[in-house]
């Protein structure tokens, strides 16, 4: 889809935001097939879509590449456009696939990028500790997130790089606050120790199928970000395995 990226000044953003929607319609379908196709009946209930988004440079894909490989990359490239991973989780018993989509975080993109926001259950937003100006950009981040997501999209607030506390710009109880005054869960983490990293993605998923079981989300739109799969006999595997469809961790 990046080869749209060079014309964006020359085409309608309308028309721009319309081939971004199908190219990523598209590339979902495709990669569940592709998914399925290896790995034989799929042995899961749910798809989640989330997406990961925040300032260039917090940490967004290392947080990723740390849930689904449960490994730290020190040193990767910016991500450029969109990244793609996942990787099968259980809650309450039920095997969930989540399908996570990695953001770039420059303005450049933020044309494309938001073109993934639509149809996401789950989104996590992610700041540097350490990095006072990627918190003070938050406000945007979340008017986005509100404006282009459905009501019942879980938000996440992520304080990445919380081993680097002699280094800290942004106090816990500052971002504390300024997720309970929003409504949003939150903790701080680190990609590079995985301190908090598994969480921030089970308890978000937690919330979307707590919201399957009160009835809030309705699993026949499409907005929900939520494809309900019934279990397929024929295939096992441990909770928690990884499915990751990235080769490498981008910052």
């Amino acid at each position: 889809m990046f080869i749209f990226l060079n014309l964006s000044n020359l085409v309608n953003m309308y028309v721009l935001e319309e081939l971004s929607h199908r190219i990523i319609d598209g590339f979902d379908w495709t990669m569940d097939r592709l998914h399925n196709m290896s790995a034989g009946p799929y042995n899961y209930s749910y798809i989640f879509k989330y997406i990961i988004i925040g300032d260039m440079g917090v940490g967004k894909s290392c947080l990723l590449h740390q849930f689904t490989e449960k490994k730290f990359m020190a040193s990767c490239p910016h991500t450029i456009g969109v990244e793609f991973g996942t990787r099968i989780i259980e809650v309450d018993k039920q095997k969930i696939k989540l399908q996570i989509w990695d953001t770039a975080g420059q303005e450049r993109f933020r044309a494309v990028t938001r073109s993934y926001y639509r149809g996401a259950a789950g989104a996590l937003m992610v700041y540097d500790i350490t990095r006072r100006s990627t918190y003070n950009h938050l406000s945007s981040w979340l008017t986005d997130t509100r404006n282009l997501t459905n009501p019942s999209t879980v938000i996440f607030l992520i304080g990445n790089k919380s081993d680097l506390e002699s280094t800290r710009e942004v106090t816990y109880e500052e971002a504390k606050k300024f997720a309970d005054e929003n409504g949003l869960m939150f903790a701080e983490a680190s990609a590079m120790t995985g301190q908090n990293v598994e969480e921030a993605f089970l308890e978000t998923a937690r919330k979307i199928y707590q919201s399957i079981q009160d009835g809030r989300l309705d699993l026949n739109s499409s907005e929900s970000g939520v494809q309900h799969k019934p279990a397929q006999p024929g295939r096992t595997s441990l909770s928690g395995d990884s499915q990751n469809n990235k080769d490498n961790c981008s910052c």
